[in-house]
């Protein structure tokens, strides 16, 4: 089965938890607490403004009311980070416990674990699948379409502060004088398809990587349970041969996935070290030119970031999304053998 219609016999069974109300009722809850988290959000960024205003003008009363102020915005932002893992966390048990119990019913239904080690040519590993593949397929959602409505809610926020803090770039040339309205803008975005792109080169193999590490992985539990679970006492020698080989094959398979990582962490690693200070350094003409103030620089330094982190969401996510298909795709895999299983039965009751 290709990669794309296993990933469809995924959605087509995982895809049945969401015509449970509970499932829409969660995601709600969910989506409301994001707003209220990107408005706290927000609010923190004129904070950052206000305080550093605060101490170019050496305001002590001012430098002390933010502080306080600080307080409450910082205990709203806890509460609702709290609120979302307990939503999170509950949304990703429940599925995961509805797609497990789909996966057993349909594996022990007429005997098919009889007649699934082997399908297609391919080993399926059920065991596995049922239960690493499952958890890993039905938690990484969650996240990935949190994490993605978030960084489109930063996104559309922060961006028309940095139109408006930022203000225009006058660049003289020759004898004239070139006005850029809005100029963060634009270097937030050609910053974050710079590292999007470098991401993609940088992780270009991690699908393939992570499917032939997990598929080491289910093949070496396979061999070690087929070890303990023989029902003859005499010894076989081929025993240690073939553990060994399988064990050779998923420490292979770690390094080649070491390797990935460690592009994809040179990429993210250095946006997140460089995005603060590119920005402070995109708001320098302005303020040496005394068009702005202190904590206007500042906070728009802060937008800055925040509007990286919302456009990086691929560079950020991308190991986590191979994960996810890789992980989807093996799940579609064994209901696709099981469906394959069903046809000689079904001509059977149709004869």
């Amino acid at each position: 089965m290709a990669g794309r219609p296993a990933l469809r016999r995924f959605w087509v069974t995982a895809g049945g938890f969401w015509r449970n109300g509970a499932a829409w009722g969660l995601l709600a809850a969910l989506v409301v607490g994001l707003v209220l988290q990107v408005v706290v959000q927000y609010r923190l960024n004129f904070w950052n403004r206000d305080f550093f205003n605060a101490l170019e003008a050496r305001d002590g009363g001012q430098v002390w009311y933010q502080a306080r102020l600080l307080v409450g915005l910082a205990a709203a932002s806890i509460a609702l980070a709290v609120a979302a893992v307990w939503g999170r966390m509950t949304f990703q048990r429940l599925w995961r416990d509805w797609l497990t119990r789909s996966l057993i019913q349909s594996w022990l239904a007429e005997q098919r674990y009889l007649r699934a080690g082997f399908v297609n040519g391919e080993r399926q590993n059920a065991e596995y699948r049922i239960t690493e593949d499952a958890r890993l397929a039905t938690d990484a959602p969650i996240d990935l379409i949190i994490g993605l409505l978030s960084s489109l809610l930063v996104a559309g926020t922060f961006v028309v502060v940095l139109w408006n803090v930022g203000g225009a770039l006058e660049i003289r040339v020759w004898q004239g004088v070139v006005r850029i309205p809005g100029y963060l803008v634009g270097l937030s975005i050609l910053y974050a398809l710079a590292t999007t792109a470098a991401m993609m080169v940088a992780g270009r193999h991690m699908v393939d990587v992570i499917e032939r590490k997990n598929q080491a992985e289910a093949d070496f539990k396979y061999v070690v349970a087929r070890v303990n679970t023989r029902t003859t006492v005499e010894p076989h020698a081929q025993d240690a041969e073939i553990l060994a080989t399988a064990q050779r094959s998923v420490v292979h398979e770690w390094a080649r996935l070491c390797g990935q990582h460690m592009r994809t962490t040179l990429v993210s690693h250095g946006n997140t070290l460089l995005a603060p200070i590119v920005g402070l350094i995109f708001c320098a003409p302005n303020y040496v030119m005394g068009r702005v103030t202190l904590g206007e620089v500042t906070q728009a330094a802060a937008a800055f970031v925040a509007v990286q982190g919302a456009f990086n969401w691929l560079v950020d996510n991308y190991p986590r999304l191979a994960e996810w298909m890789s992980s989807a795709y093996r799940v579609g895999i064994l209901l696709g053998s099981l469906d394959t299983l069903d046809r000689p039965l079904q001509a059977r009751v149709s004869r």
